[in-house]
């Protein structure tokens, strides 16, 4: 009774325009899952007042104060449960300079798919160039709730910084999972059926510990790419920052056994980013083909000369889970030679039939790429399309599925070009991609004050139940060393 006594009245004397309100986030004609926490947001009209009237299937609630639309939880829920595979019309009516406009309504689809609950993703500054704040943290997509699961805070000092990444999960549960912690108090952090483990994955046979993870779907082993990165900055190139990648081979490792072994450390090729099918019985992977030229300098030095011409095409291997044994390399989209182009962070999804990837101009680290789009194999018809509806005019990069293959997220720049944030999109059925929409939060300015990035987003079923404490209290111990198996 007291939320109707306060709800606002829609104005009958309201103009009206021709055109969409300018709200942000943007969520006028997007499909979202009906689980998920309400889409609030900010109306960009220069108002004094603002009314937002959603009208769905059975009722209508309007919202609004000041220049934002705040929705009731429990309200949002009902108003999802009524428009499950439906729509919901939002009006919006602004008041600028004492007088109402009425602008032209738009559809929020309300998709009969769910989403997973959760999602993780990696805090950070942009341009990261000193140990300062860094987390990995869940985020509660039916819910506004977020938490760290790890703090590279809770263990780092001035003398011992520790930078944090790559968060990986075995089929999107988190009793197995892992990161990387680096420089002070560094290694593997491993969770294997719900117990931790820190691991010192570097053996004197190879080029470093693990990079870039992907857990086997059946099997407790995961392939990691191993790299000797660097980064230079620009001072004119409007993408700021360039990573290089000047080395970087395939290794696997066995998480019972604490082996490591060499899945290919072929000479002229730079090999990265691999990516299981749902079977398990494929690796995907990226790799690029560049011989160094001047013996006289230092790897790093030629690469940062010759940055635009590394470009990776996308491969994939067979293998056999019984001997864990890989065969039968091919290239599958030949992407540098035929189109001038590099392609980035395969992600396969859960039915075997799609692959997503980051393509831009040239590099590996497109999320400072301006020009970086996402794109999609059909692995059936190896057909190629580039996800119009994912993408924008700025970056996309790191695109991920959902468990259940119906939803995609992707790391986006669109907002600003210098801030990444998660965006998901519906996929359905018929392997159409939607419009994209930001993940939604409890203050509709929330991105434009929170002055991080928001990496590596994924998708998970479940939380993360082991403690920031327990992560940090491992994190002070030894590494255990893994062992090296020529295979």
């Amino acid at each position: 009774m007291l939320i109707a006594c306060n709800r606002p009245t829609v104005p009958t004397d309201a103009k009206q325009e021709s055109r969409l309100p300018r709200i942000y986030p943007d969520y006028t004609e997007v499909t979202i899952p009906f689980n998920i926490c309400p889409l609030n947001f900010a109306v960009q009209e220069g108002a004094s007042e603002v009314v937002a009237r959603l009208t769905y299937p059975g009722g209508e609630m309007t919202y609004g104060k000041d220049q934002k639309v705040l929705i009731d939880e429990e309200e949002w829920k009902e108003i999802m449960k009524a428009s499950k595979g439906e729509s919901i019309q939002v009006d919006v009516f602004a008041k600028v300079d004492g007088a109402w406009k009425a602008f032209k309504p738009f559809n929020i689809y309300v998709a009969e798919d769910s989403i997973d609950q959760y999602i993780s993703y990696r805090v950070i500054q942009p341009s990261y160039v000193a140990y300062e704040k860094l987390s990995i943290n869940q985020r509660d997509l039916t819910s506004f709730d977020e938490r760290e699961i790890y703090s590279n805070m809770s263990v780092s000092t001035e003398s011992t910084g520790q930078c944090i990444n790559c968060h990986s999960y075995k089929n999107f549960k988190t009793d197995n999972m892992l990161f990387h912690m680096r420089q002070g108090y560094g290694g593997t952090m491993i969770v294997t059926d719900g117990e931790l483990r820190k691991i010192d994955l570097k053996t004197d046979e190879t080029l470093s510990a693990g990079v870039y993870p992907a857990w086997h779907p059946t099997q407790n082993l995961i392939a990691f790419s191993t790299n000797k990165t660097g980064q230079s900055f620009h001072t004119k190139d409007l993408n700021k920052i360039e990573v290089q990648d000047t080395e970087s081979d395939l290794i696997l490792y066995d998480v019972d056994k604490n082996e490591v072994s060499i899945i290919s450390e072929l000479d002229d090729e730079l090999e990265v980013f691999p990516t299981w099918s749902p079977d398990g019985k494929k690796l995907y992977f990226c790799s690029a083909h560049f011989e160094y030229q001047n013996d006289s300098i230092a790897k790093e030095t030629e690469m940062i000369q010759r940055y635009k011409e590394v470009k990776y095409d996308l491969y994939c291997a067979d293998f056999d889970p019984a001997t864990k044994q890989f065969s039968n390399v091919q290239m599958i989209y030949n992407a540098s030679d035929s189109l001038g182009q590099s392609v980035t962070l395969p992600r396969v999804s859960p039915d075997g039939r799609y692959i997503l990837f980051a393509q831009a101009e040239f590099g590996c680290f497109h999320v400072w790429h301006a020009d970086a789009d996402i794109y999609m194999m059909d692995l059936k018809t190896k057909q190629v399309q580039k996800l119009d509806a994912v993408n924008s005019e700025r970056s996309e990069s790191y695109p991920t599925w959902s468990s259940s293959g119906r939803w995609i997220m992707v790391d986006s720049r669109r907002d600003d070009g210098n801030y990444t944030r998660p965006y998901i999109a519906y996929f359905d059925k018929k392997g159409k991609a939607h419009k994209a929409f930001a993940v939604p939060q409890k203050d509709p300015n929330f991105y434009t004050f929170f002055l991080r990035s928001f990496n590596r987003p994924e998708f998970m079923v479940e939380p993360v139940t082991i403690t920031p404490q327990e992560f940090a209290k491992k994190a002070k111990e030894d590494a255990v060393p893994a062992k090296y198996a020529n295979r």
